[in-house]
């Protein structure tokens, strides 16, 4: 008998093993496989010449294990439990009662819209896990989904045709001025705004590159003096009188509340999206998330956010907004 290659050894070759061994011979595995008798006995011939060992003895009496079908038979066992498994989680996963949500997202949204509706996706769909993968910008979160690393993405630029895309929010972007820095009780202009130092990300970050698109479309050309990554060490230096700088709400979360707000003297804001994969199969847990966002961020609206006092249209003080404790109820009218 010789030793062939286990990658060809067939579930099917297991499955009689099993069903021998159950029920002690080959007629009546058969019946419970749903087989000829013929079928199991080649089966069995088949598993034996691959191993190169003897696993039944057959006789008047049935077929018995041998010593090492025993075993076999055991590891057998468990191989087809294990695939039952794997069948049962993909089952869960094409459905809403298990599988696994992955989001790809950037920082300000992760942080400060996300959680409230995860919150309230696992009340609804206890069983779904979720995950969340941060990335700065949109380049990261499209890459995930197109990498098949994400299920759904947070995105506010426009993107490629490959995603289909469902907008649910607008972040209005604001001027961040010094605690300190005196200015006249009026709307901001351009020729102020060019007067001071400006703190900025680099240029090669999307907001960066949002901004001065917009500035560029009213003429106005501004030099960063800082050009700095992180937004929380932006607003550390705007606090400390360093500069001035133009951040999208969302982004200056959580303001010191003795920083100045201005609105840009024309208003400019970014649509948040989600994002999916266009002509994707994707599992009802993304269909059912997505649904969730809607009902909860109805179109047309704009979340105010609740450390960020809503900024007057004329002036760089900020008068305190009641804010709900729940994103359900913190939903307000566009300005």
């Amino acid at each position: 008998m010789a030793t062939g290659n286990l990658e060809n050894i067939k579930l099917s070759q297991l499955r009689a093993l099993a069903a021998v061994a159950t029920y002690g011979n080959f007629s009546e595995a058969a019946l419970q496989l749903s087989i000829s008798q013929s079928a199991v006995s080649h089966a069995i011939a088949g598993l034996e010449d691959e191993l190169g060992v003897v696993l039944l003895s057959r006789g008047r009496h049935g077929a018995r294990l041998t010593p090492v079908g025993e075993m076999i038979t055991t590891h057998a066992r468990d191989m087809l439990r294990l695939l039952d498994v794997i069948g049962k989680e993909a089952n869960l996963a094409k459905g809403l009662e298990g599988g696994h949500l992955r989001i790809a997202t950037f920082r300000s949204v992760g942080t400060h819209v996300l959680p409230e509706i995860i919150a309230r996706f696992q009340r609804c769909f206890p069983a779904i896990t979720v995950s969340i993968s941060e990335y700065r910008g949109d380049e990261g979160v499209e890459n995930s989904l197109r990498e098949g690393r994400a299920d759904l993405g947070f995105t506010c630029l426009p993107t490629a045709n490959e995603f289909e895309t469902f907008e649910f929010m607008r972040d209005e972007y604001f001027v961040l001025l010094p605690p300190n820095l005196k200015r006249p009780d009026v709307p901001m202009t351009w020729e102020e705004l060019m007067g001071y130092s400006l703190i900025l990300p680099p240029v090669t970050d999307y907001c960066n590159i949002y901004i001065r698109q917009h500035l560029a479309h009213h003429n106005c050309t501004l030099k960063a003096t800082y050009e700095i990554q992180e937004d929380s060490t932006i607003v550390g230096m705007v606090r400390r009188g360093l500069g001035v700088t133009i951040m999208a709400s969302l982004a200056a979360e959580p303001l010191p509340p003795e920083i100045q707000v201005c609105r840009l003297p024309v208003p400019l804001e970014r649509s948040i999206r989600i994002a999916v994969c266009a002509n994707g199969l994707h599992p009802p847990a993304v269909y059912a998330f997505v649904d969730m966002v809607k009902e909860m961020f109805p179109s047309n609206r704009y979340l105010m956010s609740g450390a960020l006092d809503c900024a007057t249209k004329t002036t760089g003080k900020r008068t305190k907004t009641v804010v709900p404790s729940s994103s359900e109820e913190a939903i307000a009218s566009s300005p």
